[in-house]
């Protein structure tokens, strides 16, 4: 029964006994009247104190939550001074009186700040038993830094982000998410947070060129196409040993998947061989389009092929065996390959190593034109792994890298969409806005390279340097938030750039024991996902299940909505754990 209703009983109930004129009744309601008014008030006055209590309670969970960002730098005096008007603050019962409040602060193994309130009520109904007013006590502890968070920010940056508002959207949101994750942290290396953009390549920066972890294999390569060991093939006979300078073209789009440009990595289409300057004699495949193999799409190849008649050196060699067009002789420093006349040989990426050749090359700053320096590379890798395919699972675990195993280095790729480049771990939150400002829009999708960099960032190894040891007096929380507003389409195997690659999907996720996604889980990190459909395309799936739990997928079909689920993840990343 309510205060209310108890109330309206009692006053009828009342009414009937006064107005009542039969025999004992008004003795008895004598009697009676004083213990049912008391009754009455208790009931009245304990349901008052109940809804006090309540208002004080929240009180001070509010108070020690605002209190808990800036206790660190109070005396004990400004903290119950702040601490009082607070809880005044954020009461929705205002009939407490003579409250006071005493704070209690303890900096070991983070913080921990308790909030003691004590106030009353006058009573009603229940002071006709002598009880005037009724006392309230109650706590608030809370307990923060015991936790500490490293976050990897994995974002889709790819030539799709590009529609429908959503890379203004993504900047927005993940600078209003680094906000949160600032205001979470009471001391500098609370929260750690790592950037990883990615498209089909991610971008470790082009200062790590002299590393060890760097992959070169695929970067120095020929075109597959062009290459016999990789299954492709030199251009008919009478086309490309009769090539040299002030020639045609020997590739075509529609044959080769790509043309000659003037210089190596160059971007200026040509279609004759240039006849004079650095660049004379040198054939230099230009940007693959990927029209013959899908992969390649948007590659940059690292070389040219010189022009030569003569070669002497123990590295000279002759690439047909057809005498009539190349033969050799001698051997060791005084091996001779020359040409028949009219006709020419050409050398991927030649070096004045073991060979000397006629014409000569021409050389930048003591490196062939031919043949650019690692210096060159604009920073981005690929999946790891072997040319041919996936090896050892090192695309989708963090195995540090080893030089004596090829497949588990970074393999360079010179990438013409390559994405912005990554941030490793930090709590340089104005670097990381700046880099978040940086991010643009390119390339395909691949998602599986995404995640295991973020990873790679949470645990160090290769590209990411190795994180702050962890302190054994706190906990660390170590989350992945992976973004992506599509399907996977491309990765250094499989895809074309442009339609659905379920072989690019099974790498991240292909059961829930097998993947990347799996692989994340089980090292006991969380992940939380986020599909931008702004296309009403379909739900990703593969999104859904690399998730940590449901509650930690999102979709969105609007690029501001994004804002609003980084907020709530934000919350829940920074939100502190109420302990009593």
């Amino acid at each position: 029964m309510t205060t209310l209703r108890i109330a309206t009983w009692f006053s009828r109930k009342l009414t009937e006994l006064k107005q009542c004129q039969r025999g004992n009744v008004a003795m008895i309601f004598g009697l009676a009247i004083i213990p049912i008014v008391g009754l009455v008030g208790v009931a009245i006055d304990y349901s008052r104190y109940n809804s006090a209590k309540t208002s004080l309670q929240g009180a001070l969970d509010a108070a020690a939550l605002m209190l808990s960002r800036e206790v660190s730098s109070l005396s004990q005096s400004e903290l119950d001074q702040k601490a009082l008007a607070y809880v005044q603050a954020n009461l929705k019962q205002t009939d407490l009186k003579g409250l006071t409040v005493t704070s209690t602060y303890n900096n070991a193994s983070g913080g921990e700040l308790s909030l003691h309130g004590d106030a009353s009520i006058d009573t009603t109904i229940a002071s006709i038993l002598g009880v005037t007013q009724m006392n309230i006590a109650d706590e608030s502890t809370i307990k923060w830094g015991n936790t500490k968070l490293r976050v990897a920010l994995v974002l889709d940056t790819t030539g799709s982000m590009n529609s429908a508002g959503k890379m203004p959207a993504l900047k927005t949101a993940a600078k209003n998410l680094l906000t949160q994750l600032q205001s979470a942290a009471s001391n500098n290396g609370d929260v750690y947070v790592s950037i990883v953009p990615f498209s089909k390549n991610v971008n470790v920066g082009a200062s790590n060129y002299n590393a060890n972890w760097v992959g070169w294999t695929d970067w120095e390569a020929e075109p597959d196409i062009l290459n016999p060991t990789a299954g492709g093939a030199k251009p008919d006979q009478n086309t490309w040993y009769t090539t040299s300078a002030g020639s045609g073209c020997p590739f075509t789009s529609y044959a080769q998947g790509f043309g000659c440009v003037s210089a190596a990595q160059g971007t200026t289409n040509v279609s004759n061989i240039p006849s004079s300057g650095n660049s004379s004699g040198l054939i230099c495949p230009g940007r693959d389009g990927g029209n013959k193999i899908s992969r390649k799409i948007g590659i940059i190849y690292n070389g040219c092929y010189n022009t030569w008649t003569k070669c002497v050196g123990s590295n000279c060699a002759c690439s047909t065996t057809n005498t009539n067009i190349c033969t050799c002789s001698g051997n060791g420093s005084s091996k001779t390959c020359q040409t028949k006349p009219n006709y020419y040989e050409h050398t991927w990426r030649p070096t004045n190593t073991n060979a000397t050749y006629t014409p000569a090359l021409t050389l930048n700053s003591g490196v062939p034109y031919a043949t650019p320096a690692h210096s060159t590379w604009n920073g981005c890798v690929t999946d790891r792994g072997t040319s041919s395919g996936p090896s050892n699972d090192y695309d989708r675990k963090v195995t540090a890298p080893s030089t004596g195993t090829p497949a588990s280095l970074f393999p360079a790729e010179q990438n013409a969409y390559c994405s912005p480049q990554v941030m490793a771990l930090s709590y340089n939150w104005t670097a990381m806005k700046s880099t978040i400002d940086g991010l643009y829009p390119d390339g395909a999708t691949n998602q599986p390279i995404g995640l295991v960099h973020g990873w790679q960032s949470l645990v160090g190894g290769g590209p990411f340097p190795t994180p702050p040891a962890k302190d054994q007096n706190f906990t660390y929380n170590e989350v992945i938030v992976l973004m992506s507003d599509g399907l996977n389409t491309l990765d250094r195997w499989y895809g074309n750039g442009s339609s659905t690659s379920t072989s690019v999907d099974k790498r991240m996720y292909e059961s829930a024991t097998v993947g990347t996604c799996a692989n994340v889980k089980a090292a006991g990190m969380t992940i939380y996902t986020v599909h931008v459909n702004t296309e009403n395309g379909p739900t990703s799936t593969l999104l859904q299940n690399c998730a940590s739990s449901p509650d930690k997928f999102w979709m969105v079909t609007s690029g501001t909505a994004l804002n609003d689920v980084f907020k709530q993840i934000g919350t829940e990343l920074s939100q502190l754990r109420i302990a009593k």
